[in-house]
């Protein structure tokens, strides 16, 4: 199995598309051809689960993608997947300045207080005038979470952690 240093998320899947076990994925890798050129992947689902498969398939819908994935025969197949993640072997990436962090490397970790209060795993990013916002979410709540260097105390990649100061009224 490969450390998850050496892996990187460059999707999302959003649900079963079609009758033959196919997924829509919402790409979360800015890196130009990287879903076209996908051979093996690991499936990561919301409960830990993994699943090492080959890519079939891709088609580009949108802004994301169909991908068939070997195992997966049928839309029940699938939707065990809704909401996980696709990860891929890293690859040579450019070294960030100290501070600095992909998108990618950010996605599943361990959101807490700097109290040591867990808030949840940040499982998206939205890039928006301004600030790009953190989505935190554990279960049904949703916690918005500007990523500014004032909010963001810490990003440990190596334990998957990152440290938050939640300002007063968010996280409520």
């Amino acid at each position: 199995m490969v450390s998850p240093l050496e892996t990187v998320t460059v999707g999302r899947i959003e649900r079963p598309f079609g009758v033959k076990g196919e997924v829509k994925v919402r790409p979360l890798s800015d890196v130009p051809g990287r879903f076209e050129g996908l051979r093996t992947v690991s499936l990561l689902a919301r409960n830990g689960q993994i699943l090492e498969t080959s890519v079939t398939h891709v088609r580009r819908v949108g802004t994301g993608f169909i991908l068939g994935l070997t195992g997966l025969t049928t839309p029940e197949d699938a939707s065990l997947w809704r909401d996980g993640f696709i990860q891929t072997i890293r690859g040579s990436v450019p070294k960030l300045p100290d501070g600095q962090y992909y998108e990618c490397d950010l996605i599943g970790l361990a959101v807490s207080t700097e109290e040591g209060r867990p808030i949840g795993v940040l499982e998206e990013i939205w890039d928006l005038p301004g600030n790009p916002l953190f989505v935190v979410r554990q279960e049904a709540k949703e916690i918005l979470i500007p990523a500014a260097k004032e909010l963001v105390s810490t990003v440990d990649l190596t334990a998957r952690k990152m440290t938050v100061r939640l300002i007063d009224g968010m996280g409520e």
